[in-house]
């Protein structure tokens, strides 16, 4: 890969990619497009890593910031997969704690693919004990969630992501917290269409503003971790 240029949005080549890997997912249309892959799409992406990295230290100064860790793999491991297609066709970043259990710490995440793009933080896989904790820490202070909570859905619209249990958990909660509740994993998202603010560098500032409005939260699931 050649030397990391400022991030300056990404292109229509860049999704064009993606749906062109959608059609041909095979290895001689990846090879012959690999440059293609590699100018717009592994370029902006760590481009968009180094460029939101001062917005991620304040948020965890902790976290792993390096682009390596932080971008994910266009190869798929398709060794235990019954879907040998060998490319994904959608790509991401992940901001995280270097902790040994990664499905148990909280993160912040951004994907692309073909035709929208999606954002978000939370809780993505994690084991039943992280999560009767998350659980008891709400029950235990429930008015202080609410209002760290209360405009994150309402107000700057985020949606709840997270399988739920299909038979809810008995408890004496609100209404109100029981979306928060009644969840294997709990994670809160946006979805977006692609459109203009991707193809800006004025996307770093937008990213880094809805990452800091899910960072109380964020602290709220550390705690539990940790």
């Amino acid at each position: 890969m050649k030397a990391t240029e400022k991030f300056a949005g990404f292109t229509q080549e860049t999704f064009d990619f993606f749906s062109g890997l959608k059609e041909n997912n095979y290895k001689p249309w990846f090879e012959e497009h690999k440059p293609v892959y590699e100018r717009a799409v592994q370029q902006p992406l760590k481009a968009l890593v180094l460029a939101m990295t001062p917005a991620m230290y304040s948020i965890d100064s902790q976290m792993d910031f390096r682009p390596q860790k932080v971008m994910s793999r266009i190869y798929r491991d398709i060794r235990f997969s019954t879907d040998k297609s060998p490319y994904k066709t959608n790509m991401w970043i992940t901001f995280q704690r270097m902790v040994p259990d990664w499905e148990c710490f909280p993160g912040f995440y951004m994907e692309i693919t073909s035709d929208c793009y999606q954002y978000g933080s939370g809780l993505y896989m994690a084991k039943k004990k992280i999560m009767d904790e998350y659980r008891a820490k709400i029950e235990y202070e429930p008015e202080q969630f609410r209002q760290m909570t209360k405009d994150l859905i309402s107000k700057h619209q985020f949606l709840f992501g997270g399988d739920e249990y299909k038979r809810p958990l008995i408890n004496s909660l609100p209404d109100y917290f029981q979306p928060w509740i009644q969840r294997k994993s709990i994670y809160l998202y946006k979805t977006c269409p692609i459109g203009a603010a991707l193809f800006d560098e004025g996307f770093v500032q937008h990213l880094s503003k809805e990452f800091a409005l899910l960072q109380a939260l964020y602290n709220f699931f550390v705690d539990v971790c940790v």
